[in-house]
């Protein structure tokens, strides 16, 4: 009859669930089935993510009389870690109800399943447990009520954790930086990970990813650059063959608009996978370089890669911004074949990318398929599209219909409402809606928004109030305002107006080109010759010239 020993090392031995199921079928036949040791084993095999069988190590679980805490713990830890972590959060209720007492192997594993699923309310109870037991200060245990904090969304939960935790090793401080990251708080997440260089803690390569985030996140260029000087220091050769810490590096370097030295990261990496090809993508995208977007997706699918959401979303904002039609129905053809697009950030893309390009009928068809799924960005994509191609009324109708389905405008959607105004001659319309920025949601209004006002009064011929609300603006006017206000004045032919204009701007620094013609062309018009000589000597005597025109098509 085969030894306890022996088969102990038949199990350590074995690489298989059917060998496995062998060995369990051997113990069946002796009294070997009853011993605990074993039994434990096998389900720890079966837990194994090498070898992962849940529901043969559940079944196992059930046939013995009264599983150990050990048994409890192995089968928690297996649920916590697959598909179905909401099971282990039951196993270990059932494990309380059976009078067995979890200890600080079992809170950490519950406390995971709470993350994946997620479940504040019944992490709440975990958390309750773990003070009644006394494993607060347990380093391992306190690290993973952080993060079951985080992940459930309760930030100020983890921070009062974190600030009152007895023992701090780094997982506890990375955890803790990990989430300020993940949640926005990049600034938080910056400062936390300078308060632990300064208590001596040796940042790991997990640590310093999330902090790389943070600094993506915030443009941070001058963090950044000491992270990844102190990532030199540490292993100069090693970062282009690391492929998680080097792709953080680009997508930081690219995220700050230092595109040259994420390009030079990318290019020096050994292995690259998606991730990598989306950060450099994605900088030049947001950087609005189309033309290096475009080329670097063909040396990805070269390299074997499939474009993923990110990827395609690049792409769409890239035909977007060189008004690549035909392009962009290829893309949208491969969307179709792959993710579809029913995701809202994908379909709030392409709306955008047929509005610019000028196709309007197929971005509101793509629009419409939405549905109820429209969310601020999509709206003002659309909103956007009617108002820069001329269809001002549709896209003031959109805005009313957004409104009625109770989706709060946010600034941009203001700017396309306004463009709307202008390039459809609503002046009233266009007055109204500036004052409800402030009036109705409380937003203060930025150079663009009173620039589109400017524009509409002064086309309008209504100077006067065009000239109160730009001496009425809490900001001082940009080049362009001033631009469209003595256009106005050539128009209506107001040369005092433009008089003034012109001594104001005399005023100010740095001075256009643009505008001393604009003022001497309304001098011209106007027959004031001798005003047109000084304006034409002022310009020769501060070396202003006028901008000439350019196209990019």
């Amino acid at each position: 009859m085969i030894q306890k020993q022996e088969l102990l090392s038949l199990i350590e031995a074995c690489r298989s669930v059917r060998r496995l199921r062998q060995l369990h079928g051997l113990m069946v036949a002796t009294a070997l089935v009853r011993d605990v040791v074993p039994l434990s084993r096998l389900i720890d095999f079966c837990v194994d993510s090498r070898h992962r069988d849940i529901a043969y190590a559940r079944a196992l679980f059930a046939r013995v009389p009264a599983p150990t805490t050990y048994m409890w713990n192995s089968v928690i830890r297996g649920l916590s870690d697959s598909d179905e972590p909401e099971a282990a959060l039951a196993l270990y209720a059932d494990m309380l109800r059976h009078g067995r007492s979890p200890d600080h192997f079992t809170f950490p594993f519950a406390l995971k399943a709470c993350s994946r699923v997620p479940d504040p309310s019944f992490g709440r109870c975990v958390h309750g447990r773990v003070v009644k037991a006394g494993y607060e200060a347990d380093v391992y245990v306190s690290s993973t009520l952080i993060h079951m904090c985080v992940s459930c969304g309760d930030i100020p939960s983890a921070t009062s954790l974190f600030q009152n935790a007895v023992n701090r090793n780094i997982v506890t401080w990375t955890t803790m930086i990990a989430g300020y990251a993940e949640t926005d708080r990049a600034g938080e997440a910056i400062r936390l990970f300078s308060e632990m260089e300064l208590e001596g803690v040796e940042p790991n390569e997990i640590t310093m990813v999330h902090v790389l985030v943070a600094c993506a996140q915030s443009r941070d260029l001058e963090t950044g650059r000491r992270i990844h000087a102190r990532l030199r220091r540490a292993g100069a050769e090693s970062i282009p063959s690391n492929l998680v810490l080097a792709t953080a590096l680009v997508g930081m370097y690219a995220r700050c608009g230092s595109l040259k030295t994420a390009r030079h990261l990318f290019d020096k990496m050994t292995v690259k996978n998606e991730v990598s090809w989306n950060s450099m993508i994605s900088g030049y995208n947001q950087y609005g370089r189309p033309n290096e977007v475009l080329q670097l997706f063909k040396e990805m699918r070269d390299a074997g890669l499939k474009p993923d959401k990110v990827t395609l979303l690049s792409l769409l904002g890239a035909c977007a911004d060189i008004g690549a039609l035909p392009l962009g129905q290829e893309i949208h053809a491969c969307v179709e074949k792959t993710i579809g697009s029913g995701d809202v950030a994908i379909g709030t893309a392409l709306v955008d990318m047929y509005a610019k390009t000028g196709d309007a009928p197929s971005a509101l068809q793509i629009f419409a398929s939405l549905e109820g799924r429209k969310d601020v960005m999509a709206w003002t994509s659309m909103i956007l599209g009617l108002a820069t191609h001329g269809h001002g009324k549709a896209a003031i109708d959109l805005f009313v219909e957004m409104t009625q389905h109770g989706v709060a405008p946010d600034d941009i959607t203001f700017i396309g409402v306004l463009t709307a105004c202008s390039h459809a001659g609503m002046v009233d319309e266009g007055r109204k809606y500036l004052e409800a920025m402030e009036k109705l949601y409380g937003m203060e209004p930025r150079m663009e928004h009173y620039g589109c006002v400017v524009d509409l009064l002064s086309r309008a011929g209504r100077l006067a109030e065009a000239e109160r609300i730009v001496r009425s603006m809490p900001i001082e006017p940009s080049t362009t305002i001033w631009s469209s206000m003595l256009s106005g004045c050539g128009i209506h032919g107001d040369v005092a107006l433009a008089g003034r204009i012109g001594d104001q701007l005399a005023q100010s620094k740095p001075q256009s080109g643009g505008t001393s013609v604009l003022i001497s062309n309304i001098y011209a018009g106007a027959g004031r010759w001798q005003e047109v000589d000084e304006a034409r000597r002022l310009m020769w005597k501060k070396g202003l010239k006028k901008t000439h025109g350019c196209s990019s098509i």
